[in-house]
């Protein structure tokens, strides 16, 4: 074996449920960076503004880790570093406000620089200060701004770097995360053509081997050695039931997805809008076709504005005498409700021609209470003036071949959808 662990890439990056296939490839990973990204804004606006208050619950940064939390395997339990503990005191970020202000500082400069310089002293200052039980978690804050400075921090990556370094790196501390984050970058380097320049992919790998999925090529290798670990490998690729069944149902979801942005699509064109589908999935396959097939291939410069969010709206109904946008739609199968909401607020807000458009988020009928919640949180304290409906899959599908033969405008829609 001439490289054991370019072997372990290969092996990883074809087996179907590693975290490489099954979250760094995930569209929704990408589509969720933006959203992310302004509710880390949003954070530091409200501890500026001191409207953050003194609890976890209820705040942006519990909508923002709670999004994060969300992206599959990688980031479960994400949020456990944030949640308050009232005995301990820690993180000490909701009853200090100096510490507040630290916090809102670091996430406010990794959000305005963009070199590895600026990124790793505005930690460094974090750690001078010495917050109690504010550690390198934030990082998984960080990553979804600078996926090529920083890497996601758990404890499963932890064990994969240490067991495959040889490290020594120990959770709670940042000294050790830049350590780690130091050693990451080279192994990137040098298996760079195999792996990304986004540090989600390395990440992923030891997180992988961290968590017991793979076992990282032992430090010193004799022919005996060599062929148990080859064995180790053959078996995870063999891998067991359950796990398959998890990604099948991933693969169900993402399926069950773009069937509803289909049916939206051919409903749209059915009632003479143009249409636009999000642009990471128009050259998704569906049917004998794509589901961009017939849509526009570019939003009016209107409706544009630059915003890379609203090019990722599910889907757009146009008007085509003004070009007005008169609906928009969010499909919320099992991903995070919070970033369809906030490439809502991105359409609504920052373009004139979609003040009076009907915005729309389309999920099962089982999500409503979800859906609700969601708009309650105060981060999204504007969207009760924008009068987002939910449309439940079973009413889509119940009428929409009426609505395709009959219908004349979104009045049916406005009709088989309850504000929320």
């Amino acid at each position: 074996m001439h490289d054991p662990f370019a072997t372990l890439i290969d092996c990883w990056k074809a087996d179907p449920s590693s975290t490489y296939n099954s979250w760094f490839l995930w569209d929704q990973r990408i589509k969720n960076f933006r959203s992310i990204r302004r509710g880390i804004a949003q954070v530091v606006e409200d501890i500026r503004g001191g409207t953050f208050g003194n609890a976890y619950r209820g705040s942006s940064l519990e909508t923002i880790v709670g999004s994060v939390a969300e992206q599959r395997q990688i980031f479960k339990g994400a949020d456990h570093a944030f949640l308050w503990k009232p005995k301990l005191r820690i993180p000490d970020i909701y009853e200090n406000t100096s510490n507040q202000l630290a916090f809102a500082d670091l996430l406010h400069t990794c959000d305005h620089c963009d070199c590895a310089e600026d990124v790793v002293a505005a930690i460094q200052r974090i750690d001078a200060i010495g917050i109690k039980g504010l550690g390198p978690a934030v990082a998984n804050l960080l990553y979804f701004i600078h996926p090529t400075l920083l890497s996601p921090f758990n404890t499963a990556i932890v064990n994969g770097f240490n067991a495959v370094t040889g490290g020594r790196v120990k959770l709670g501390r940042w000294d050790h995360y830049l350590s780690m984050r130091e050693g990451l970058l080279r192994l990137n380097a040098q298996y760079r053509l195999k792996l990304s320049n986004d540090l989600g992919a390395i990440a992923g790998l030891m997180f992988d081997i961290g968590s017991g999925r793979y076992a990282a090529p032992p430090q010193a290798m004799d022919a005996a050695t060599a062929t148990l670990w080859q064995e180790d490998l053959e078996r995870v690729r063999l891998e067991s039931t359950a796990s398959q069944r998890e990604m099948s149902q991933a693969t169900e979801s993402d399926a069950t997805h773009t069937g509803i942005q289909a049916s939206l699509r051919d409903l749209g064109k059915s009632l003479g809008f143009d249409v636009w589908i999000a642009s990471n999935d128009r050259g998704r396959s569906y049917g004998s076709g794509l589901l961009g097939d017939g849509c526009l291939a570019q939003l009016p410069a209107s409706v544009d504005r630059g915003l890379e969010s609203i090019r990722l709206i599910d889907v757009v109904w146009i008007d085509t005498q003004t070009s007005q946008v008169a609906a928009a739609f969010e499909v919320e199968h099992t991903t995070s409700i919070y970033s369809g909401i906030v490439r809502m607020l991105d359409l609504a807000l920052g373009t004139s021609v979609a003040v009076n458009c009907a915005l729309f988020l389309v999920a099962p009928d089982n999500r409503r209470d979800k859906v609700a919640e969601q708009l309650q949180r105060p981060a999204f304290s504007r969207v009760s003036e924008l009068g987002i409906r939910y449309l439940p899959y079973s009413q889509l599908e119940q009428n929409h071949a009426l609505m395709s033969r009959f219908g004349s405008s979104i009045k049916p829609l406005l009709e088989i959808s309850q504000r929320l």
